[in-house]
């Protein structure tokens, strides 16, 4: 079987700031690191590679220095890497990344499973990954978070819903979005797993490796935009208010009136 896991680097969120003049996040100086969903998303295929025969191509978006997530994939258990890198995606919002993403899969070819992390951390979406399914025609199994059996023509998974969990059977071939659970722990490689990485192929593709033109990428090919980002507001102090309901009312509807909340 193939398996195509999409991952992305993304900026150690803890670590970010935000331009209080331009609206716009501090990456310089701030570290990256492996997406948490997709490294998640990773660990799963290689669970399942245990029990099928399998090859594990992880796929990224993004500038030249991805190499480096894509790396520590190979080093993870990825058996092979490939890194779309152009000027031509920048600026691309989630519709174009995911048709970037699409294309490659449609390139590498029969791809049994493309697995990708629920959402990204540092934009929280969650979009790309179902916009590859609707751009490929597939099934698509979101918030999942274990492949219980893997069968020649479908799969069969357990996805989180607000009402607890569902199994859920699936053709295949099929996308499923990974939600990490609360147990999970990140397999960290041995430096015999990094040395075996560097044999590993690692390619970069390019606009022209994938088909389309200029005006379906980056800015121009985007159907959103984002406009700003920005810090919320500190919030002031809390007031807390211990009385019966009624009273809680009335001391609440004081404190409001006070601060020129209300008349």
């Amino acid at each position: 079987m193939k398996f195509v896991v999409c991952v992305k680097q993304v900026p150690d969120t803890t670590e970010v700031e935000v331009n209080k003049e331009t609206g716009t996040i501090i990456r310089e100086g701030v570290p990256s690191i492996l997406n948490p969903f997709d490294e998640f998303a990773l660990n799963v295929a290689l669970k399942v590679k245990e029990k099928v025969d399998a090859h594990i191509v992880a796929l990224s978006m993004g500038p030249p220095q991805a190499e480096q997530a894509l790396k520590k994939c190979l080093a993870i258990g990825a058996d092979e890497a490939i890194l779309l890198s152009d000027r031509a995606f920048a600026g691309s919002d989630t519709w174009v990344t995911s048709l970037v993403l699409a294309r490659a899969v449609r390139k590498i070819g029969d791809a049994d499973i493309i697995f990708c992390g629920q959402q990204a951390i540092d934009g929280d979406t969650a979009q790309v990954g179902p916009e590859m399914a609707q751009h490929l025609g597939l099934p698509q199994v979101t918030y999942m978070e274990e492949v219980e059996e893997v069968g020649k023509s479908n799969v069969i998974c357990r996805k989180e819903t607000d009402e607890g969990y569902v199994r859920i059977k699936c053709k295949l071939p099929a996308l499923l979005a990974c939600l990490a659970t609360s147990d999970f722990e990140p397999r960290i490689p041995n430096i015999r797993d990094i040395f075996r990485a560097k044999k590993k192929p690692l390619h970069q593709w390019n606009m022209g490796d994938i088909g389309g033109g200029l005006e379906e990428y980056g800015l121009e090919g985007s159907a959103t935009q984002v406009i700003k980002s920005y810090a919320p507001s500190e919030r002031g102090d809390c007031v807390m208010v211990d009385e019966p309901p009624e009273a809680a009312v009335k001391k609440i509807l004081e404190f409001l009136s006070d601060q020129g909340v209300i008349g």
